[in-house]
């Protein structure tokens, strides 16, 4: 290589970024000790931000377009060295190049429940998970808050801090949304724009703009589950208690119809189906009754002469009934005294 050819190999002509795969925010030109020459060539592509940094200080910022490198295009650093010569002599300043792309299906979640504050329920665990999409949109403040004089800058690299401010906004995104905890998996549109609301102004403090959050999922605890099912159950069926008992009676038909496939207990026969939807009509009956206060008028008595054989086989069918929990304790203690009664 001659003398000249080396010489020229000291000054850079075109400076200019072409992302070669996804996922890189932030890249820094290789100057490995050359300096840019006078009327350069800075090129900046759509969806690409570069920053010149002279002596430590962001000296200037350029959207895309192409610039041939003055003092006209730079005027910001004409204080700085080798400037207030006009480019007589090259210069040196790292360039940093910033993609403004949209950095798509990032995932959030929660590894573990967080607790919730609750107007109904106090303090409840929830666990939820989704994905969200952002993009750099102040290539100065991500550079001086996040990136800085690293070669690279990836999106793994933001990624848990990210997911940090994710998780603990949650809380403060559910207080502002006004939506029920219980309705809170069934509104997961309404519950990812209040977490947008909450989570923009953090994101935008170190220069990224957040595009869009999604909430895929949301897991109540398993007892506020079973009130949401049993809310689901009465919004099927309506206000009224007798169709609620109703309801609950035709939930437990399957029970027993698993049990008589399985040969045992109540279910053993279809006799003993047919004597469970008998009885299960019967609790509804007088849970319904109990409900509507002592004033209420009772039910007539069975006859009397029951044979103690048939009394100590209900028993038994109501033991299993309990077991299953289908009945109460306090439904089956009932059901037994009433039942006692008739063998006197």
């Amino acid at each position: 290589m001659g003398l000249m050819d080396f010489i020229k190999k000291q000054f850079i002509d075109v400076i200019q970024w072409t992302e070669e795969s996804d996922g890189t925010l932030a890249w820094r030109f290789p100057m490995s000790g050359m300096e840019i020459q006078n009327g350069g060539t800075l090129v900046v592509r759509e969806s690409q931000m570069a920053v010149f940094v002279n002596e430590g200080k962001v000296a200037d910022v350029f959207g895309p377009g192409s610039y041939t490198l003055t003092t006209q295009t730079l005027p910001v650093l004409t204080y700085l060295k080798n400037w207030d010569k006009l480019f007589e002599s090259p210069f040196k300043s790292d360039v940093y190049f910033f993609s403004t792309r949209q950095q798509i299906d990032q995932k959030w979640g929660t590894p573990q429940p967080i607790t919730i504050r609750d107007a109904d329920f106090g303090a409840v665990r929830l666990r939820a998970f989704g994905n969200y999409s952002f993009r750099i949109a102040d290539p100065k403040l991500f550079h001086t808050e996040i990136s800085g004089t690293r070669e690279s800058y990836l999106v793994g690299d933001v990624d848990g801090q990210l997911r940090g401010l994710v998780l603990q906004n949650i809380s403060a995104a559910v207080a502002s949304s006004g939506i029920a905890f219980l309705d809170l998996a069934a509104n997961q549109l309404s519950f990812a724009q209040a977490l947008t609301r909450q989570l923009a102004p953090e994101f935008e403090k170190v220069g990224i703009k957040l595009e869009g959050m999604t909430v895929q999922n949301v897991s109540l605890p398993e007892e506020l589950q079973k009130i949401l099912d049993q809310k689901i159950g009465m919004g099927m069926v309506g206000k009224d208690m007798g169709q609620f008992m109703q309801y609950q009676t035709a939930q437990a038909i399957p029970k027993f119809a698993e049990g008589a496939g399985q040969g045992g207990g109540i279910a053993g026969d279809a006799m003993g189906l047919g004597a469970g939807v008998a009885l299960g009509q019967v609790l509804a009956q007088n849970l319904a009754a109990g409900l509507q206060g002592a004033g209420a008028p009772a039910a007539a008595p069975q006859a009397a002469g029951v044979k103690p054989e048939e009394v100590m086989a209900t028993l038994e069918k109501l033991g299993d009934l309990k077991t299953k929990g289908i009945l109460t304790q306090e439904e089956f203690d009932a059901k037994k005294a009433e039942l006692l009664k008739k063998l006197v």
